[in-house]
């Protein structure tokens, strides 16, 4: 079974000329044809170069692996149970789903509450999160939940102030936290900023602290779609040329005369801005984490990707020491704004193997009575049921889950409704559930209520993002009261039951005949 399709995909844009007799070990046509345009991706190399290595087309898309990984989380059933109840009383008036309690808290003293167990991976400086912030931001807050804001915002921002190598202003910044904080609800959720090699030289996160107000910020050490820094593609040669002076990486060299020539008569239409890799030793990690407290850091965080297993056990081991109030574990193949394609198919741990492997440390440190910090996952979480394998497949250990490319879908779908509906061209699809927005987004009587004058302020991205989360907490609910669960803190491994031997393997989740082998024969034989 080949497990990746090479040489042709969507998210490049190419396809293969004999698309039914391909090549299984290369992915090229059976039959490569002297005459053919190159409609491949070696083909499109040709005259494109390294612009065919990224998803396009870029600014406008997220994109995640389309690798068919051995083990996910559908080779897991959740084992729902007829007897008792976890959290409520034992009762049929009273043990139903509504009552299921999904609100939670995280962070060393518990301070961050969360309405919902799920969390937006950080959106940074991309086109696709800078376009879609306001509908992302107005629907964390109004959903309680935590947004991430992503690295080199503030550098990316051409109209940031910097002075003496540190940022003292940025003006995207400022809008970014300040959607949240005007719309955050009754205390629930917050805005934590992150920061990568650049944003560290430039002091961004002490800068949101200082100015902002921001008491939440996140050190971080990669992503689950590539194991390199950030990258972006750049249309303006001024800017290109503005980013490189505040110290990124940007390719051709923008302040070469024969590149600056070959800009300006079409040879090329983009430049990349890249970000460094980071070098991360213990001394350094540690000494950050206390820089950061000293400097009025509240909660701390570290997001990781899908490194090397020595890597995972070192955010773990750190992130124990350096008492951080959340780890976040990204798998292999998870969303992106913009990543190398074949990067994104094929390096890293995937999500169901990293996972165990966190869960295995998290238990070795915590049974030698070492802090745990509370963890969150991601990597291609959409719906209820991945939320509720991915938190049982790490109970108690698992708190939340982090999620990028379905909460940007749901933001997107519902900015372009609600654009529709203002050209009153609204598709038929969409037009059957009425013509306004009110009719349209289910959740919308419910805001309206929450907010009141307020109501007509925000944008039909929230409405499309809250309406999602709508679903997903509900989804969650339900499972959750089918395993008799009514609160978050009662979900456990036994939850579950793999469907492969493979699966029970990895996990060390038992294989679905094996699952109450014990109590089944005492209840057989009493």
């Amino acid at each position: 079974m080949a497990y990746t399709k090479l040489n042709r995909s969507a998210a490049t844009l190419t396809k293969n000329r004999t698309e039914g007799s391909i090549s299984p070990f290369s992915g090229m046509c059976t039959t490569c044809v002297d005459g053919c345009i190159g409609m491949c991706e070696i083909g499109k190399s040709a005259y494109r170069g390294a612009e065919v290595l990224y998803p396009q087309p870029f600014g406008i898309i997220t994109s995640a692996s389309e690798k068919e990984y051995p083990v996910d989380l559908s080779h897991f059933s959740i084992m729902g149970t007829a007897v008792g109840a976890y959290g409520v009383e034992a009762d049929s008036d009273k043990a139903i789903f509504p009552k299921v309690s999904i609100e939670t808290a995280i962070g060393h003293d518990k301070g961050l509450k969360l309405k919902i167990p799920f969390i937006i991976g950080a959106m940074g400086s991309t086109n696709v999160a800078k376009q879609n912030w306001d509908g992302l931001a107005i629907g964390a807050a109004i959903s309680g939940t935590i947004l991430s804001v992503g690295e080199n915002v503030c550098a990316m921002d051409p109209d940031s102030e910097i002075k003496n190598g540190r940022v003292i202003r940025s003006p995207d910044m400022e809008r970014r936290v300040r959607l949240f904080k005007d719309w955050q609800q009754d205390g629930y959720g917050t805005v934590a900023v992150q920061a990568n090699v650049e944003d560290t030289r430039l002091k961004v996160q002490e800068y949101v602290m200082d100015k902002l107000g921001v008491d939440t910020v996140e050190m971080k050490w990669g992503q689950g779609a590539k194991d390199i820094g950030g990258e972006v593609k750049i249309k303006d040669l001024e800017k290109a040329q503005k980013l490189k002076k505040r110290g990124y990486i940007v390719l051709p060299n923008p302040e070469d005369p024969n590149v600056i020539k070959s800009f300006e008569k079409g040879s090329f239409k983009e430049f990349e801005r890249h970000s460094r890799l980071g070098m991360v030793d213990e001394e350094s990690f540690m000494k950050r984490a206390e820089e950061l407290r000293k400097a009025g850091a509240k909660y701390i965080f570290l997001k990781t990707g899908a490194f090397r297993p020595a890597d995972l056990a070192r955010a773990v081991k750190f992130a124990s020491k350096a008492k951080l109030d959340l780890l976040t574990v990204d798998g292999a193949g998870g969303g992106t704004g913009m990543s190398p394609w074949r990067m994104m198919n094929e390096w890293g741990i995937p999500s169901v193997e990293i996972w165990s492997l966190l869960y295995q440390y998290l238990k070795k440190l915590d049974d030698k009575g070492e802090y745990i910090p509370d963890v969150a996952v991601a990597g291609g979480i959409t719906l209820e049921d991945q939320i509720y394998k991915a938190l049982a497949l790490g109970a108690p250990y698992f708190k939340l889950v982090s999620m990028a490319r379905g909460p940007v879908a749901a933001t997107m779908v519902g900015k372009t409704i609600g654009k529709r509906i203002n050209e009153g061209q609204i598709p038929v699809y969409v037009e059957r559930f009425g013509d306004s927005a009110e009719e349209i987004f289910v959740t919308a009587p419910e805001i309206k209520q929450m907010y009141k004058d307020r109501f007509t302020d925000i944008p039909t991205g929230a409405l499309g993002l809250y309406s999602y989360y709508h679903r997903l907490q509900q989804g969650v609910r339900q499972l959750m009261a089918g395993n008799r669960k009514f609160n978050l803190s009662y979900i456990s491994r036994d939850d579950l039951a793999s469907l492969t031997k493979e699966a029970a393997d990895i996990s060390g989740i038992p294989y679905i005949t094996e699952v109450d082998k014990e109590e089944a024969e005492k209840i057989l034989n009493s």
